[in-house]
């Protein structure tokens, strides 16, 4: 007796069509007997070649059930076979296998898309970048120019897994020789060529590119885009081209990307300008009141984040329901939330903390509703509030403790926080934030080897980690040893991030230990015009103090003060020079 055989639906589909219903070609009764009888175009021989492939390809002779059901598609020409061929040679994993069905259905069926791709999806599945091209090429020419945009942009995609990804930039460059001149689609086959580069990691082709495009059509967005992803401190021209096309073309949501990139590179004043042009241009555009208002709160523009908030949330009430308007506006809860603590209103912190819906910022919500209790004195039930957090995936759990942890740093406990990290790095020893954390505690608690010991891992691990260098030639400076490796390490910070404020701040503090007051002035002055900070202005106005300049360091120090005036680096500053705050 044969064993029950369960067909695949492609199989049933093509047994059905070819055999055509049995119930069909049988005459009713009451039929007259000369009815003509219409005869299937599935002979017994084919129709159990099929069977027997599918047998085959469910047994363990998956061979033998592709060269049945291969030899089945070839002599029906039916791309459901072919197709199904190509099925079992890929669970079977023979690419080579399924790229001849592939190649067979093409060559029964020259004017199939679908044929085609699978050719060339398999060619780049088995690495075989060079035999792309052609197939590549048919693609683009059985296209319809309506749907030409979006058939080059999958490209991208297609080749994103490739090995050697200059060399498919290469390729897939020569295959778009018609494209790329193509004022149609010139502009898009360019985009194509940029973010293959990119993905090369050929940034200044990339940026070529996105000129090229730009000469073709010079008011695309595309090419900025393409430049914005290419921003870095070792490519100025990205950002000149940034700049230009902003100066001649006035598209706020560009400006709107712009000042993301800006914030990134932590150039907050230049982001902040950017954003009030936005907001000038198009004052509808509720994604830039956010980052707007979300930049102030942060800069303690107290009065101008308030109103920029309640202008994006505004706006976004007029837009449907949704996850994206439900984030955007807890994230404007979060920024609102966090004025009121500036303003030490912690009811009305918590009032807009509970407005909080988004699930991705729960987590979030509670170490703020956790620190505000802290600050109120009720550290325990900051804590209890902490540990309510989920912690079924390692990234729950680790979140969780590092609120914890930033929540007893808060309240001094230094000692505590410290030994919380020691039992975490048991179970996370890499954990390179965990690690830096760890080090500032050893810092706080005097553990100055500690600290140095922890630093350097971090170092070893990964040695363009900015911060861990910075920090141990910040400790270095700050308490006045090894000058000249101090301003070595915060150097190299430097260098790996070129326009950070707060590193420029520790180089700064690096001159002024070794006694040169006026470049450290230079530096400071610099650092606090880009971040307005109150530990900046603490560092500016005692150099400028220890400099004679007493008038300027007291100006410095009451804007600091106006940024927050409970800030201890910028109170112990003014305590040991006898200033009153």
């Amino acid at each position: 007796m044969l064993p029950f055989l369960r067909l695949g639906p492609v199989a049933i589909a093509v047994l059905m069509t070819l055999s055509g219903s049995v119930l069909a070609q049988t005459p009713p009764p009451e039929a007259e007997p000369e009815s003509k009888v219409v005869n299937s175009s599935l002979d017994a021989q084919l129709f159990y070649e099929i069977l027997l492939g599918e047998m085959n390809a469910k047994g363990n002779e998956a061979a033998t059930g592709f060269a049945l059901l291969l030899d089945s598609a070839r002599r029906t020409n039916d791309a459901r076979l072919f197709q199904r061929a190509m099925e079992v040679a890929l669970q079977a994993r023979s690419g080579e296998s399924a790229l001849q069905a592939a190649q067979n259905w093409r060559l029964a069926q020259p004017d199939s898309r679908e044929a085609n791709r699978y050719v060339l999806q398999i060619l780049i599945a088995l690495n075989r970048i060079n035999d792309t091209a052609e197939p590549l090429q048919r693609e683009l020419a059985m296209t319809p120019l309506a749907q030409k945009p979006q058939a080059l942009a999958a490209i991208v995609q297609i080749y994103s897994r490739v090995g050697d990804r200059a060399q498919a930039a290469r390729l897939v460059e020569e295959a778009l020789a018609k494209e790329l001149v193509d004022p149609a689609v010139g502009v898009d086959a360019w985009m194509v060529v940029g973010q293959m580069r990119l993905a090369a990691g050929r940034k200044p082709l990339a940026l070529d590119a996105a000129r090229k495009a730009l000469m073709l059509k010079p008011g695309a967005e595309a090419p900025i885009r393409l430049a914005l992803e290419l921003m870095d401190p070792q490519l100025p021209a990205a950002e000149a081209m940034i700049k230009q096309y902003l100066s001649t073309y006035a598209r706020p949501d560009l400006r709107t990307a712009y000042a993301r990139a800006l914030i990134s590179d932590q150039r907050y004043a230049e982001a902040q300008q950017q954003l009030e042009k936005a907001t000038h241009d198009r004052a509808d555009l509720p994604e830039a009141w956010l980052i707007l208002g979300a930049l102030q709160a942060e800069q303690n523009q107290q009065a101008a984040g308030q109103r920029s908030l309640e202008r994006y949330l505004k706006l976004v009430a007029q837009q449907p329901e949704d996850e994206a308007r439900q984030r955007g506006e807890s994230q404007a809860y979060l920024s609102l939330a966090l004025l009121a603590e500036k303003r030490q209103d912690t009811e009305a912190a918590q009032g807009w903390l509970n407005k909080v819906s988004s699930p991705a910022l729960q987590a979030t919500t509670k170490a703020r509703q956790a620190s505000i209790l802290a600050q109120q004195g009720r550290v325990e039930e900051g804590l209890k509030l902490l540990q309510s957090l989920p912690t079924s995936t390692p990234a729950e759990a680790r979140s969780r403790l590092m609120a914890e942890v930033q929540l007893l740093r808060g309240q001094k406990q230094f000692e505590a926080a410290f030994q919380l990290l020691d039992k975490a790095l048991v179970d996370f020893p890499d954990d390179a934030d965990l690690l830096y954390d760890q080090a500032m505690l050893a810092d706080k608690l005097q553990r100055y080897d500690v600290m140095e010991k922890l630093l350097r891992t971090i170092i070893e691990q990964q040695p363009d980690n900015q911060n861990a260098y910075n920090a141990l030639g910040y400790s270095f400076a700050e308490r006045g040893v090894r000058l000249p490796e101090a301003r070595e390490l915060v150097n190299k910070a430097l260098s790996l991030a070129p326009n950070d404020p707060f590193i420029s701040d520790s180089l700064a503090w690096v001159e002024f230990k070794a006694g040169n007051l006026n470049e450290a002035i230079r530096i400071l002055e610099k650092a606090f015009r880009s971040k307005p900070d109150p530990e900046i202005a603490a560092h500016l106005g005692e150099v400028l103090w220890v400099a004679g300049q007493k008038s300027r360091a007291q100006s410095v120090w009451k804007e600091g003060l106006a940024l927050s005036k409970d800030n201890e680096s910028l109170l112990e500053t003014l305590r040991r020079f006898n200033v009153k705050p």
